[in-house]
Formats: structure tokens, sequence, C-alpha cells
């Protein structure tokens, strides 16, 4: 395991920062579609962020969190007139990112973005985003996927998985796939989110089977899964970890449970970090450990303090693991 960022550098001096703070593994994306990068963009990106001394980890493909309405590959899980065109195109991206030598990709299968309601104060004052769902609009009307009966939404994740599972494993670059945050009932805005729940998780990593297709494990959005995630979240850590399905780790912790909580910063939420982070030393996992969302807080770099203080925590509890488990760190 390694301490990892995927916080956009906002110019070369964030670079230098992180290499300042040992955060020497990176996701970061070249700038434009990615539909459009070029292996000469992706060379070029590669060897910018290798200047600094850090190792590019990971890049994303055109499947982020943002709602459909917003995505550069919208039509793959709308059954749109262009899913095979961009399925191809994502496929050729991913045979460029091998050749580039970047090892591994992140994405998501988003219909609805990550459903929010109003930020609530934390630590200090600070303003963290939450999720009660006695506070959505459970009515609220279906978007551009329109009304997505639960089977269809698999068999689209199917036929997408059959087309690019093949592709990475030729390439030799891991698919990293996000679950659904948070999880939401059934139907919520016509679509039953079938990444939103551990079962689903496992369906997902045992469709077309390969050792190149797993997850980009949120700890915060799997705890926003659980209905007690101190208890249960290292079981479902133990159950992906040690079948290699764990790809990357974004660190994140939450207090609350199903359908209520607050995000917070990794010690004051209820889920254990650290004994957590011993629970994938334990199962052998061995990419980035990295920040995800952090509490909006007060200052002159509000964002990079918030992600600093992380890097940190993160950077100590990856020594407390290598102490318990000897080896399963990268310094």
């Amino acid at each position: 395991m390694y301490l990892g960022t995927q916080t956009p550098a906002r110019d070369d001096d964030d670079f230098r920062v992180f290499a300042q703070l040992g955060v020497n593994h990176v996701c970061a994306d070249p700038p434009g579609n990615p539909h459009d990068w070029t292996l000469d963009d992706l060379l070029r990106h590669r060897e910018r962020v290798e200047s600094f001394g850090l190792v590019l980890d990971m890049v994303e493909l055109p499947l982020n969190s943002r709602p459909v309405e917003e995505q550069k590959s919208p039509d793959i899980l709308t059954k749109g007139p262009d899913r095979d065109r961009q399925i191809d195109s994502i496929c050729a991206l991913i045979e460029r990112v091998g050749r580039a030598g970047i090892p591994s990709v992140k994405y998501n299968m988003n219909l609805i973005g990550i459903p929010r309601t109003p930020p609530e104060p934390g630590r200090g004052g600070s303003l963290n985003a939450a999720f009660r769902w006695d506070l959505t609009d459970q009515n609220a009307p279906p978007g551009l996927a329109g009304v997505l009966p639960e089977d269809e939404n698999w068999e689209r994740i199917d036929y997408f998985l059959a087309r690019v599972v093949p592709a990475a494993a030729a390439a030799k670059v891991r698919l990293a796939c996000h679950p659904h945050d948070p999880y939401t009932p059934p139907g919520y805005r016509g679509v039953t989110r079938v990444l939103g729940t551990v079962d689903g998780l496992k369906r997902f990593v045992q469709m077309h089977e390969s050792p190149w297709h797993g997850l980009n494990f949120c700890q915060g959005t799997v705890g926003e899964m659980l209905d007690d995630p101190d208890k249960e979240i290292d079981d479902v850590i133990r159950w992906f970890g040690s079948r290699g399905k764990i790809f990357n780790l974004h660190f994140r912790n939450i207090r609350g449970r199903k359908l209520s909580f607050m995000e917070t910063f990794p010690e004051e939420g209820d889920m254990d970090m650290l004994r957590s982070l011993k629970v994938f030393a334990e199962v052998g996992y061995k990419y980035m450990v990295m920040p995800d969302h952090v509490p909006k807080i007060a200052g002159r770099d509000p964002q990079m303090t918030a992600f600093a203080f992380v890097y940190g925590y993160i950077a100590a509890a990856l020594q407390a693991a290598e102490a318990a488990y000897p080896g399963s760190t990268q310094r």
C-alpha cells in the first residue's frame, strides 16, 4: 500500500507540494476529453508528472461521477444510438493507456450523480457533505435515463463489461469502478442503483471475471450502504480484498449509516479507519490509499489544507499497518 491522491493539480506547485508531502503516487488526467487523448498526450502527461518525482498510477475514463446528463459517454448506460461507438472509444483509450505505461483507470457507472442534502456543520464550524433520506425529494422525477428497471440496468452494465474487460486484460490495465454513492432505495429518480449495495458490488466483480476487473473501493461510500458501518466494514473489506478485487482505496469516513450520514475527516467518523487499514494490509491490498471528499474548512487554501491533513493521517496509518504487517506498505 502507498499514499496517493486524485486531487487535481491546479499548477506545477501543487505537484511539488504532493512530492514534498510524500504523496508520491497520483491519479491525474491530461487536459481535454478522455475520448480524444492520444498516445502522445498520455506519454507527455506521464513525463510531466514524473518530472516532479511522482508516479502516474491512474487516469479516469470518460465515465465519471456526474449525472448522466453531464457525462462524456452518456449512451453507454442510457442505451443511446452512440453506445457502441462510445464503448469502442473507451476500449481504444484503454489500449493507449496501457501503451503509455499507466497501470490503471478508474470510472463510474453513474446515472444520477452523487445525491446529497444540504451540508451540515462539523468540527470547528467546517461544512460537511451529508445525506438524509428524510430531507430529500423522494418523488423527484427521473432524469435522462428515465425509468430504468433493475434487470435492464444490469444488462447495460454487462454489455459494457463484456467489451471493456477483455480490452483491459489485453492492455494489462486494471479497471477500478467506484460504487454508487450513496445507496438510495430502489426506484429513486426512476433508477435502482445496483452498485449501491454490497451484494450488488459482489455480483458486479464476478461478472466477466478477470484479474483486471475490480473496484475503486470507496470506504466512505461502502459505509453509506451499511446499517452499522463500524461493525460491518471489515468483513466487506475482507471479502473483496481477499479476492484481489480492490485496485484503489478512497480512505473516507462517515458519521451515521445507510440513508442518514455526514462525511467526516477520517479520525472523527464512526468507522475505525486505522483498524480497517490493517485489514487491507491483512488481505494483501497493494495499491494507492487516498483521500476522497474532505470537509470544507476556512483559511487561505482550504481544500489543499484539508487534503494535507488527511495525507498526514494516512501516512501515519500506513506506518501503523506496516508495524502490524511488515512488508504491507511502500515508502
